[in-house]
């Protein structure tokens, strides 16, 4: 792992997660946290399962309680793994957005509307275990009016959400895989037996008011079925 690089001029400073060996340029995923500022540590066991795999994962931190809820660093973390991929032997053209939670809710936004990040179309997005009816920082809309509106094209979203989830139901990702595949996009959903921490293998720990790092059967189980799809999500798709 790479820690604590600044990703842009706000300062704010991402982890990669590479793999062992990777004998060509690897398929490489941006992985966004949820709504606590600058967590990105708490993406560490998903994104180091999805290294393992073969995958480079960068994982920024963030702060959605900014002037602009966050959205110049998401923009600046797109931007630097755009420009900064092939540097840590990913593959500049195999680029996977994915995010948890509120991350999950600003990635599905990049799929539907192109404007969100300058027109950069991602391989495929990966929502894990977010909501879809508020309001999210790159666009301001919700994905679900976002998702009305829109001509859409052919980037793939892959949900994934945990059927114990108490933090955002999971009815979320049901309506969201619905009214994608009613417009024809590609699309699919994975519901694991796992809470909303549970499916980033952690924990919540109300003394720390954070996430830590779990190695209960259920959210291993989950996390690596998420690493699966952020590593391969083409072939999540044929495997549907």
């Amino acid at each position: 792992m790479t820690s604590g690089l600044a990703y842009g001029e706000s300062g704010q400073r991402l982890d990669v997660y590479r793999p062992v060996t990777a004998p060509q340029a690897s398929p490489t995923v941006l992985l966004w946290h949820g709504s606590g500022p600058d967590e990105r540590d708490v993406l560490a066991p998903l994104a180091r399962a999805t290294a393992a795999l073969g995958t480079v994962c960068f994982v920024p931190d963030w702060r959605p309680d900014t002037h602009d809820h966050g959205r110049t660093h998401l923009r600046e973390s797109a931007a630097f793994v755009r420009r900064h991929t092939d540097d840590y032997g990913g593959d500049s053209g195999r680029i996977t957005l994915a995010g948890w939670s509120l991350g999950a809710r600003a990635a599905v936004a990049a799929a539907l509307d192109p404007r969100a990040l300058d027109g950069w179309r991602p391989r495929a997005v990966v929502a894990i275990a977010g909501g879809y009816t508020d309001p999210e920082p790159l666009t301001g809309r919700a994905p679900m009016d976002e998702l009305l509106d829109k001509t859409l094209d052919e980037v793939p979203v892959l949900l994934i959400h945990g059927t114990a989830d108490t933090v955002e139901d999971i009815q979320h990702s049901r309506r969201l895989h619905a009214a994608l595949r009613q417009r024809g996009r590609p699309t699919s959903l994975d519901e694991p037996p796992t809470d909303h921490a549970g499916i980033i293998m952690t924990v919540y720990d109300p003394e720390a008011a954070r996430c830590l790092p779990s190695d209960q059967d259920h959210a291993v189980r989950a996390a690596h079925r998420a690493a699966r799809l952020l590593h391969d999500p083409c072939g999540a798709l044929t495997r549907t």
